[in-house]
């Protein structure tokens, strides 16, 4: 969870209130990289520090991707800024089959963060015209690393294959005690700070 140290609730409306939770994208000689899109406050707050500028960090918190289960194959799947995590992951496996997903050629971008990776974007400005779910080859032998839009992730969920999904909400504490992150799943409400953000189907 991230905060800037300075003017941190003071902006329109004394907004940002809380924290915001992002993934770490990538480490580097000891450095956390982060991925933000300018959505609000909070993350136009953070995208206007400089260098030099203090950044109070919690974490890390919850629980990330594991090993795929049964030597399955890993695919990663990721949406918009939810490639993130997926970043990481792709560099401690030495890289996997990766489909990524956006709403334009502009936000796609970010594809060149994972070498290979296949893209779709809604447009069709670059790469495959339509979900980034198409792309995927179903088989028995695959595990999907996911994270993105919850469209996405719930189609993915529908897919019947092992499958480990990264799941976003607003979080307030980070620790469990607000509920302030709690989100449905097939087996029932959790709390994504301490029993996620990963869910595994």
């Amino acid at each position: 969870m991230l905060t800037a140290a300075e003017r941190w609730g003071g902006g329109e409306d004394e907004r940002p209130f809380l924290p915001r939770a992002f993934s770490v994208m990538r480490e580097r000689g000891g450095q956390l990289e982060f991925l933000f899109d300018d959505v609000g406050p909070g993350t136009r707050r953070l995208m206007e520090l400089d260098a030099g500028d203090e950044l109070l960090l919690l974490g890390p918190l919850g629980n990330g991707f594991a090993a795929p289960r049964d030597g399955r194959r890993p695919v990663l799947v990721g949406g918009g800024v939810g490639i993130a995590p997926l970043v990481i992951w792709a560099d401690h496996l030495g890289g996997a089959q990766t489909l990524l997903g956006f709403r334009d050629a502009a936000h796609a971008e970010g594809a060149v963060l994972i070498a290979g990776a296949e893209v779709a974007t809604d447009d069709g400005s670059v790469g495959h015209h339509g979900f980034v779910t198409d792309l995927l080859d179903l088989d028995d032998t695959i595990e999907v690393y996911a994270c993105g839009p919850p469209p996405m992730l719930e189609a993915i969920a529908r897919l019947g294959v092992p499958a480990q999904l990264a799941m976003e909400s607003g979080m307030a504490c980070g620790f469990g005690a607000c509920f302030g992150c709690v989100v449905p799943t097939a087996n029932g409400y959790v709390r994504l700070c301490v029993d996620g953000p990963v869910i595994h189907t």
